[in-house]
């Protein structure tokens, strides 16, 4: 009898970089997304490897929240569109543009503001 496995061949990956990363007051990151974008979910993979939480926005035909979206992007419509403590970051490209430079991490790694009461 054979048996069918479910498991992601890359948890145990993300598992292992998870726990070698230092802890640190967590940034508050937001994504707006498609389901089966894959620029998003190659977005929400790096942010995944970095064990970076987010708020996923999926806005899968919701042209409300699309405008949403696109007020806080400059007008950008298309996804994803990210935001690290509230500052718009762009989309995919140049989320991986700011980890390739080296910037990514540094600011993942400053705590979110407090909320305002």
């Amino acid at each position: 009898m054979s048996q069918a496995f479910t498991l992601n061949p890359f948890d145990g990956l993300f598992a292992l970089v998870r726990r070698s990363r230092p802890t640190a007051p967590p940034a508050a990151v937001e994504l707006y997304s498609w389901q089966l974008c894959p620029y998003c979910i190659r977005a929400k993979w790096l942010l995944s490897l970095k064990g970076v939480s987010h708020i996923d926005q999926k806005i899968d035909g919701d042209e409300a929240a699309r405008d949403r979206m696109a007020a806080r992007s400059n007008g950008r419509r298309s996804v994803p569109q990210i935001f690290i403590n509230g500052e718009w970051i762009g989309g995919c490209d140049d989320l991986y543009a700011l980890d390739a430079a080296g910037e990514l991490d540094r600011r993942l790694a400053i705590a979110a503001p407090p909320a305002n009461s």
